[in-house]
């Protein structure tokens, strides 16, 4: 097997105007291109401001302002039919050990009975669920079993279809009347991160709401009656939720204020504040099938040799000369949130990719995940670092189906963990004869914890593999 830098035919080190001035990068010129198709239209109560919880409060909610203690801590937006929920919080009180309780409450303002159902839903914690722990920076993980931090197995899980039994199959709402969603704990110093595809009859109003344990004194008998009150601590009621949702504030401190969409200066030093997300975005499935040309049915591998990419949640500042801007935008955000949903969390990429040989020779194609150093100044060139050892950017699971060279269906799925500049390594490798076309479909659900942008690359090979399906 060619060693990671010879793979490359003409990297070379060079000395950059990017990120980290002082570094030097392999370049890797090659083609990179927009990604065909666009978000769905499907809403999502997108909740991960404040990210650090250190007070109760109301961190979203979508009810009216009307009657509220504090107006500006209300959306005024209902939710109906198809929509999402995507929450990522972490628990750091101050001078307070006491367990910080998440609960979702729903309202009906409607005169009939209306039902949410859950079609699927997960939740995770960091401990003792999910452990942020290093990982090779690629495994195959056929059972779910391998992750690091609760954003890295929520999205294999949501991958994979599979729903927990403590979430509720259905809630029904009597008319003019609220109730929860779920309510779930947040040890001190640990994050929790959920979602779930939900789907009601009707309107309904959503709040994401953070309490502390209600502390209760025992009752002490007569012999006991001299020693010191016992104290035990409960979770929220259902009526303690609700007066929090009526007379409480927005839960604080408050993230950084992002910089305004017309101030950022893409041809700039990447200065840019993309904030954290609170309100409702649009969109959570980008379906591509990715072909020469418009009305086209097949994608031609590239030379021998050569390579083309195609980013993955690009940002305003990081599209690698594209233009593409692939963030979610916001139907309802607090001011001082963010103005679009950077990082597409919990975002289903499907990509279809009918890859066609149409030289005279037979060939090898791989398929790989990278990361490379964000920017947004160069349309023919990829940027990455010769030895990675930063922060970690992209932890998540990616599942590639495909027919490999013994004519088997394929459902793979992989672990991938990168640092910033990571070449990454081929997902895998297909032999395609003269004229051969073959389907390969790229699922990933954008995870929490992670950095956008990615890129998915299609490179054929230098060297011709036989007739072995490489296997990582």
């Amino acid at each position: 097997m060619l060693s990671l830098l010879s793979s490359f035919m003409v990297a070379q080190v060079v000395t950059a105007p990017l990120p980290l001035p002082d570094a030097q990068f392999l370049t890797q010129p090659q083609e990179i291109r927009s990604l065909s198709g666009k978000l769905n239209d499907v809403p999502v109560f997108n909740s991960n401001s404040p990210e650090i919880v250190q007070t109760e409060g109301i961190l979203l909610s979508t009810f009216p302002t009307s009657g509220k203690y504090d107006p500006s801590a209300h959306l005024n937006k209902t939710l109906n039919g198809r929509f999402d929920l995507f929450t990522h919080h972490i628990a750091r009180p101050v001078g307070d050990n006491r367990i910080l309780y998440q609960g979702v409450i729903m309202e009906n303002p409607s005169n009939r009975f209306i039902t949410v159902k859950v079609l699927q839903g997960a939740s995770y914690l960091t401990s003792p669920d999910a452990p942020f722990i290093d990982l090779p920076r690629q495994v195959e993980d056929p059972s779910g079993q391998v992750f690091s931090g609760p954003g890295s197995r929520l999205m294999s899980d949501m991958l994979r279809g599979f729903t927990q039994p403590n979430f509720p199959r259905q809630i029904t709402i009597a008319p003019q009347s609220s109730a929860m969603l779920f309510i779930l704990p947040i040890n001190a110093s640990n994050a929790r991160s959920t979602y779930m595809r939900l789907e009601s009859s009707g309107p309904v109003y959503m709040a994401n709401l953070a309490m502390f344990a209600v502390p209760e004194i025992l009752p002490q008998n007569e012999v006991a009656s001299t020693t010191k009150p016992t104290i035990q601590y409960r979770q929220p009621t259902i009526g303690e939720w609700r007066t929090l949702l009526m007379g409480g504030r927005l839960a604080s401190p408050r993230d950084k204020v992002p910089t305004p969409i017309a101030k950022i200066n893409p041809n700039g030093p990447d200065r840019t504040i993309y904030g954290r997300v609170a309100g409702i975005s649009v969109g959570t499935e980008w379906v591509a099938k990715l072909v020469d040309k418009q009305g086209g049915r097949y994608l031609s591998i590239p030379q021998r040799g050569g390579a083309f990419s195609y980013p993955l949640s690009t940002l305003n500042v990081g599209t690698h000369g594209t233009k593409q801007i692939q963030s979610a935008p916001m139907l309802a955000r607090y001011p001082d949130t963010a103005y679009l949903a950077h990082g597409n969390y919990g975002v289903h990429y499907q990509l279809t990719l009918p890859l066609r040989n149409k030289t005279s020779d037979r060939q090898s194609v791989s398929l790989t995940i990278q990361t490379p150093i964000k920017q947004d100044q160069y349309g023919d060139r990829l940027f990455f670092v010769p030895r990675p050892t930063g922060q970690v950017f992209f932890r998540g699971t990616v599942r590639m189906s495909y027919i490999d060279d013994r004519g088997q269906a394929q459902n793979r799925y992989f672990h991938l963990t990168q640092r910033q500049g990571q070449m990454g390594d081929p997902l895998l490798t297909l032999n395609l004869s003269p004229g051969e076309q073959r389907q390969v479909i790229l699922d990933f659900l954008y995870p929490p914890d992670a950095t956008p942008p990615q890129v998915v690359t299609v490179k054929t090979e230098e060297l011709f593999y036989g007739n072995s399906l490489r296997r990582n």
